[in-house]
């Protein structure tokens, strides 16, 4: 058995841990050794000083050796069991509620010298200790530093004690994975060293070169897959595509404004990659409204001038259509494009497929039904995903590995997010940046309001639709909920119908595909002039007549969802607003979250500061299941970490290092189902 085999058993294998306490350590996802010995304490208590009786201080968790005198076992039902003990210093009880006689004579047999520890009460003139958990006439076995645990019911300190012990016996010696330098960074500190150190401590200010350690190894385990699955990726060599240099010139005149530096930017990013040898695995990530899709078109086009296909993947059917609909507009006298949906009629899917493997169609946008096995293209040359729900690792590598060598993948996300957590999500990927907006954007506005003050806003929102514009209202919940006490879209829709009547719509998740698109559709075509919305209509569609998103209950959302919401408005060319509704009893974090959002249009700015207040599992909540990466790293307290990782990262790449030697690493930390491949 490999050292890291025995670490990945079911933690079932250790004695003492049967069926049903392997189910209750499942209960917090703890399944294996590895989980187990990753579950760092959550406090340290120092056991190890005897005190005398005489000495006790009230309050505090202290170890006293004592000879047990007498037992009290009173015959009246609901009395505690006492047990009276001395040392030459005075007396102690120790009081059990619950306990059998037979448990009590056994810990605490009559007449012996026992050494117990515990918190130090006071009744009746006597000390006492309350059913002691830590007793032992073996006194090496309780003066000593204990490790504290997170418990889950029916999992006791001493229980999780005996478990630990039992995996740290059989711990096997790991080799060294770390270079050299990095390891001197850690003072030469081994894994086993530093699991070790971390639950049998010596002292208990717990020094934090231990827990770093692990911090790094966790951190570097991820940043090795991704770089290896970027790797792969271009080793097979392609055929470089020629790009046409007035192409940004030809759609700058069809589109009326120049593009923005960044825009320009990405776009020679992504001409090198296309241009190269190299396959293309790159994310273009810019904040709302940034002109993403413009970039993606021109690229799209350029791979179509070297005669190869293009497939455009958008998240829902109507942003499908759009994407569809702009292409159409600048290229269409050029390229033959097509639009392929769930909506797409039996007798005009078939003629699309067709024509598809034929080569007949340059490009095909729809959703993510492009990539079934049966739609076959005849020379797929690149494959764009615009998405607003993030594909985990192992989903792009199956992306990747889509068209022949010949193909190219670009992924767009309109969620900016943290430089570390970037580093984390997407360093399987290149990634290029557009931070700027496109000079005709105007600034959102952005207001606060208080609930009471409802009315103001009806007035603003009647002086908008006066003006020929349309409004989002946002709401947190469907219906009323009794546990939280949010305004719900359907009440906010039937109130503003009253005022409004047939200009007000509704749309939410309960509503089905169809209805829902019709909606839009409505809403786009301005036949509805007030959209009343769940968050469903976060992802990145164009209603450039949209000038106003209300938002209610704003306090409850996190600053980058709140960032994205906003983003819905402000893509043509009138002033925008937001308004954010909140309630009198605003917390201080909510506060600031506004405070911010107030004063700043920046997403990268803002979705740092959503990490600092909400802490990174939290973070893209709104848009994924907000599942932690990591057990241990964190990448706003151990950014340090993530950059010491990145540089060693990019040593091994520029050394070509064989990955043999991180084997043991990477499949303790969960990578299995995909590492075999690359090592």
């Amino acid at each position: 058995m490999n050292n890291y085999e025995y670490l990945l058993s079911d933690i079932s294998i250790l004695k003492g841990v049967g069926v049903s306490l392997a189910k209750k350590f499942r209960r917090k996802n703890i399944n294996t050794i590895f989980d187990l010995i990753l579950s760092i304490p959550s406090k340290y208590i120092d056991r190890s000083i005897e005190t005398k009786i005489k000495d006790l201080h009230i309050g505090k968790i202290q170890t006293v050796t004592i000879v047990v005198e007498k037992y009290n076992f009173p015959r009246v039902r609901n009395l505690p069991n006492k047990v009276i003990c001395s040392d030459n210093t005075g007396k102690l009880d120790c009081i059990f509620f619950n306990s059998f006689e037979g448990y009590i004579k056994k810990i605490l047999p009559l007449n012996k010298v026992v050494t117990i520890s515990g918190k130090i009460g006071f009744f009746r003139g006597k000390y006492q200790i309350t059913n002691p958990t830590h007793v032992s006439t073996d006194e090496n076995k309780i003066k000593k530093i204990h490790s504290n645990y997170s418990l889950t019911e029916g999992i006791s300190d001493n229980i999780f004690n005996k478990v630990i012990n039992e995996a740290l016996i059989k711990l096997p010696k790991m080799s060294e994975w770390l270079s050299k330098d990095i390891l001197n960074k850690f003072e030469n500190i081994s894994w086993n060293e530093a699991i070790t150190n971390l639950h049998k401590p010596k002292q208990t200010d717990i020094e934090k070169k231990y827990i770093n350690r692990l911090i790094f190894d966790e951190i570097l385990s991820t940043f090795l897959i991704n770089s290896k699955i970027r790797i792969n990726f271009k080793k097979k060599n392609k055929f470089p595509k020629k790009i046409n240099s007035k192409l940004v010139n030809f759609v700058e005149n069809k589109i009326g404004f120049t593009l923005t530096i960044d825009q320009n930017k990405a776009i020679k990013e992504i001409n090198n990659d296309l241009s190269s040898k190299q396959r293309m695995f790159r994310l273009l990530q810019g904040d709302v409204g940034s002109g993403k899709t413009i970039v993606s078109l021109i690229s799209s086009q350029n791979v179509i001038f070297n005669n190869y296909q293009v497939a455009f993947m958008a998240p829902t059917e109507i942003l499908a259509k759009q994407h569809f609909n702009l292409f159409n507009n600048i290229f269409g006298k050029f390229s033959s494009a097509q639009l392929l949906t769930g909506k797409t009629d039996y007798k005009e899917r078939n003629e699309i497929l067709k024509k598809l493997q034929n080569n007949k169609i340059n490009i095909v946008f729809g959703t993510h039904a492009l990539f079934q096995k049966k739609i076959k293209f005849k020379k797929l040359g690149l494959i764009i995903i615009d998405e607003q729900h993030k594909f985990g690792v192992n989903q792009r590598k199956k992306l990747s590995e889509k068209g022949d060598a010949n193909c190219d993948v670009l992924v767009m996300s309109a969620t900016p997010i943290p430089r570390t957590m970037m580093m984390t999500l997407y360093g399987d990927m290149d990634i290029t940046l557009i931070k700027s907006k496109p000079k005709n954007r105007k600034e959102i506005k952005t207001y606060t309001k208080d609930v009471n003050k409802i009315n103001d806003v009806i007035k603003f929102v009647k002086k908008e639709i006066n003006l020929g514009n349309q409004i989002f209202w946002v709401c947190p919940l469907i219906e009323e909920s009794k546990k939280i006490d949010h305004q719900s879209a359907v009440i906010r829709f039937n109130n503003l119908k009253k005022i409004f009547s047939s200009n007000v719509g509704l749309l939410h998740g309960s509503i089905d595909k169809d209805e829902k698109d019709l909606i839009l559709k409505n809403f786009l075509k301005n036949k509805i002039k007030i959209l009343v919305s769940t968050t469903v209509i976060e992802v990145g569609i164009d209603f450039p007549n949209a000038t106003c998103i209300i938002i209610e209950d704003a306090n409850k959302f996190g600053l980058s969802q709140l960032h994205q919401l906003r983003g819905r408005v402000g893509r043509g060319i009138k002033q925008s607003s937001c308004i954010l509704i909140y309630k009198s009893s605003l917390s201080e974090n909510a506060r600031k979250r506004l405070k911010i959002l107030k004063s700043s249009n920046d997403g990268f700015l803002i979705a740092e500061e959503d990490l600092k207040l909400r802490g990174y599992g939290d973070l893209l909540g709104f848009q994924q299941s907000g599942q932690k990466i990591f057990k241990l790293a964190d990448p706003i307290i151990n950014a340090d970490m993530f950059l010491l990782a990145e540089k060693e990262i990019k040593n091994i790449e520029r050394n070509n290092l064989n990955l043999t030697k991180y084997k043991s690493l990477l499949k303790l930390y969960d990578r299995a189902d995909i590492i075999n491949e690359l090592i």
